[in-house]
């Protein structure tokens, strides 16, 4: 196999990562009944955007690069508030009351 072909191949496989997440988001809507949105989806639109943006830099393609990378610093976000909210809906780090 060339090295274009094994390329392509990434860059079909980083687009079905990135794609995937809204199968993950919609099955979990209906699953609740309503609209959310799982840790999931975030962490596919973090690994299928930056697997988008290497294949984008490889082959040369500014608007691709820019159009995957720019919105990892918001998948990032969306998973530290969503994992700060588990641990605080845990109880975790909270300091007892004092009697």
């Amino acid at each position: 196999m060339s090295a274009d072909t094994l390329w392509l191949a990434f860059g079909w496989a980083a687009q079905a990562l990135f794609t995937a997440r809204f199968l993950v988001q919609w099955l979990a809507a209906e699953r609740a009944g309503a609209a959310v949105v799982p840790p999931a989806f975030w962490w596919l639109s973090l690994c299928g955007g930056v697997a988008l943006g290497i294949y984008f830099l490889k082959r040369h393609d500014p608007v691709g690069v820019v159009g995957q990378m720019a919105p990892v610093a918001i998948y990032v976000r969306n998973l530290f508030l969503h994992y700060r909210k588990q641990k605080a809906d845990a109880g975790i780090g909270a300091t007892p009351a004092r009697a």
